[in-house]
């Protein structure tokens, strides 16, 4: 009959229980040590993953609901915060006390004259770099199954008050950027505001891509990896310009020195096509970010690196005075009798 008592328990030697206490104190204090790593805090689609997925393994990456959770955290001096990602928008609402000068002048020295402004905040020429501009984005319009309007490009934002789009069209949430496609024109802004279906380029691309919208503004970066999946999709960067918007990293002010490696990896091979292929595109001088965009498409090299004549059309979005905030709120309420359906109401 066979035994089907369970076998004894193995004894274990002293040795072997020294060891095994050794191996769970070290795993502990490793995981001690995890928890004390500086954090890189983002929201989700703000970095790009061939980037993030490199950062030294002595930091952790944290993914916030959104932007305005990561300006929240900073503002109420989160600890252990050793860098944040946001936009200029969102950035500039930051309280002055708690940023600190960037540092990495030998990052800042590669980059082209069009990004100092904007790392400064805005602040007057020599004042400190708080923050390094790594990517920028100026606003264009994509466009779903209209070929009829991508083959009149060159009206740029005015294909933006073609009947034809009328509650077809996903405007941004931000106010101040629907303003600057009118051109601070009142007649004009409120002719837009009533071609909108929504004022949202965060979650409006679902009502783009679904068929309910034909048209939609939104930051150049969504654009492109879109482009290459979605043979139903073109683009038009206006050679009129047009609003811009940069992709920034700060320093909060307790934080240690930033992971300079991992920082300057995105400005050069074999990461910057790996970028640029994802729509980022850092503020490299023209030369440099030509030689990464050989073998591109042509199509999407001119996107990523339109003619120099395009980019002194575009606009920074400085941080407004009261009396502009004013001002502005003020066309905005006249404009039209009711804001469409979304999330404006943030200026920056």
């Amino acid at each position: 009959m066979a035994d089907l008592s369970p076998p004894a328990s193995p004894r274990l030697s002293r040795r072997t229980l020294l060891r095994l206490g050794a191996s769970l104190a070290g795993t502990a204090l490793l995981a001690g040590c995890g928890r004390r790593r500086p954090q890189l805090l983002t929201s989700r689609g703000d970095l790009p993953s061939a980037w993030s997925k490199q950062l030294e393994r002595s930091w952790s990456l944290e993914l916030l609901a959104d932007p305005a959770a990561v300006v929240a955290a900073v503002a109420a001096g989160r600890p252990r915060a050793g860098l944040v990602q946001l936009s200029d928008g969102w950035a500039t609402t930051l309280p002055a006390q708690r940023l600190q000068s960037f540092g990495a002048e030998e990052l800042f020295g590669q980059l082209d004259p069009l990004a100092a402004p904007v790392s400064r905040l805005f602040g007057a020429p020599g004042s400190p770099a708080l923050a390094l501009p790594w990517s920028l984005q100026p606003w264009v319009l994509l466009l779903r199954d209209r070929p009829d309007l991508a083959r009149r490009s060159e009206e740029g934002w005015g294909l933006l008050l073609d009947p034809g789009l009328r509650g077809r069209l996903v405007l941004p949430s931000s106010p101040r950027v629907v303003i600057e496609l009118a051109g601070g024109d009142p007649t004009r802004l409120g002719q837009l505001r009533r071609q909108a279906l929504a004022c949202d380029e965060r979650e409006g691309l679902n009502l783009l891509l679904s068929g309910l919208a034909d048209a939609m503004v939104l930051p150049r970066q969504r654009v492109v990896p879109l482009l290459v999946r979605d043979p139903r999709l073109q683009v038009v960067l206006p050679a009129a310009g047009g609003p811009l918007s940069w992709s920034l990293l700060l320093r909060p002010a307790a934080a240690a020195a930033p992971p300079l490696a991992w920082l300057a990896a995105a400005f050069q091979p074999p990461l910057l096509p790996r970028l640029l292929a994802a729509g980022w595109v850092p503020p490299l001088p023209r030369e440099r970010l030509a030689t990464a965009l050989r073998g591109f498409p042509a199509a999407t090299a001119d996107l990523l690196l339109p003619p120099e004549g395009v980019i002194e059309r575009w606009r920074n979005l400085p941080p407004l005075k009261a009396s502009e905030r004013l001002a502005l709120q003020a066309l905005w309420d006249d404009s039209a009798p009711a804001t469409p359906p979304g999330r404006a109401g943030f200026w920056g």
